[in-house]
C-alpha cells in the first residue's frame, strides 16, 4: 500500500511539474522559431522571388557567391535619391569583383513610376518591384531607404535603416572583399 501511495505522489508531482513547465516549454520553442526569422546580422537573408521590369523572375539566390547590397527604396524617397548615384558607381566599379546592387522598389504605383525613374537615373543594376510578402519577410520595412549588405554565402552582414555616407558603404563593401 505504501509503494502505491509513493507512486501516486510521485506521479502527481510529475504531472504538476509538467502542467507548470509545458507552457514555458512551448513559449521557448515558439520564441526560438521567431528568433530564427529575425532579420539581423549573422542570419541568412530570406529568399524571395520578384519580377523585374521585363517580367523576369529574379531570385535573391541568383546572386549567391556575390556580395549583394539589397536596397529597399522608392522614387519619392529623398534619401533614396541621394544614394542611387552612389549605387550606380558601386555597380560600375565593383561588378567585376563579384559585387551587385539589387534594388527593391516599394513604390505603390509600380512600374509606371519606377521604369521612367530608372531610365532617367541610368540605373545600371537590377531592380525588382517589392510586395507585401517580401516586406514581411524582411521584418516589415518601416523606413526607406532600408539596405542590407549580404555576403557571398547569403548571410546578412549589415543592416541600415536610413541613409549612411558613401564612405561608410565603401568601407563595408571593401571589408567583404568587394574591391
Amino acid at each position: 500500500m505504501r509503494k502505491r501511495a509513493m507512486a501516486a505522489i510521485a506521479l502527481g508531482g510529475l504531472l504538476a511539474i509538467g502542467w507548470w513547465a509545458w507552457p514555458k516549454l512551448l513559449h521557448t520553442a515558439a520564441q526560438a522559431i521567431l528568433d530564427s526569422r529575425v532579420i539581423r546580422p549573422g542570419n541568412m537573408a530570406p529568399e524571395f522571388t520578384l519580377l523585374n521590369a521585363q517580367g523576369t523572375r529574379i531570385h535573391l539566390s541568383d546572386y549567391r557567391g556575390q556580395i549583394v547590397l539589397l536596397n529597399f527604396w522608392a522614387t519619392w524617397c529623398v534619401p533614396c535619391k541621394a544614394e542611387i548615384p552612389w549605387f550606380i558607381d558601386f555597380q560600375e566599379q565593383r561588378r567585376a569583383h563579384g559585387f551587385t546592387v539589387l534594388g527593391v522598389s516599394m513604390d505603390e504605383d509600380g512600374w509606371k513610376v519606377v521604369t521612367p525613374y530608372m531610365a532617367e537615373q541610368k540605373m545600371n543594376y537590377p531592380v525588382v518591384l517589392g510586395d507585401e510578402k517580401v516586406n514581411q519577410l524582411y521584418g516589415g520595412i518601416v523606413s526607406l531607404p532600408t539596405s542590407l549588405l549580404i555576403d557571398r554565402k547569403g548571410r546578412i552582414v549589415q543592416i541600415h535603416n536610413g541613409l549612411i555616407s558613401k564612405a561608410e558603404w565603401l568601407r563595408e563593401i571593401d571589408a567583404l572583399g568587394g574591391t
